[in-house]
């Protein structure tokens, strides 16, 4: 299943998407915020048409302790206006720290600062993303399929 990741800024929209397995997440683009929700979500659903994707991740900045303030308020309301245009599934996913993540990879990689400013909205979808999609397959039933995993070969004495 492939995925878009959105990484909801006040100037910046970070979106990652995903390999067409679901298993990667990897930076895609950076939509500057235009001062006009509805075009800034007509690029965002263009480039899910893009990548054909199959559902939409939206990082949830909740609070350190785990509740739901004022920012996270906001990218709710958002994503339910972004709903209301799709038919695309739309799923939040913890987004803490994910930004701080992104710029110390950044960092880690010797980018210098005004290189990093260019991508880390991006890279922190990205790491949305790849959270959501590792969370989803830790949680997704293993196969009882004799093909998918065969038995163990006897050993020779």
């Amino acid at each position: 299943m492939r995925a878009l990741g959105i990484d909801l800024g006040s100037k910046r929209i970070g979106v990652a998407i995903s390999d067409s397995d679901g298993r990667l997440a990897m930076p895609y683009e950076v939509v500057q915020r235009s001062g006009d929700r509805q075009r800034d979500h007509r690029a965002l659903l263009a480039l899910a048409a893009e990548g054909e994707v199959e559902a939409i991740v939206v990082g949830l900045p909740l609070s350190l302790d785990g509740s739901v303030g004022r920012a996270a308020k906001g990218v709710l309301a958002e994503v339910a206006e972004l709903g209301a245009t799709t038919d695309l599934p739309i799923e939040t996913y913890d987004e803490r720290l994910s930004t701080v993540t992104a710029d110390r990879n950044l960092i880690e990689m010797n980018l210098k600062a005004d290189a990093r400013r260019k991508v880390v909205d991006k890279v922190a979808a990205a790491v949305i993303l790849q959270a959501w999609l590792d969370n989803r397959a830790a949680q997704a039933p293993h196969s009882t399929d004799p093909d998918e995993h065969p038995a163990p070969r006897p050993s020779r004495p």
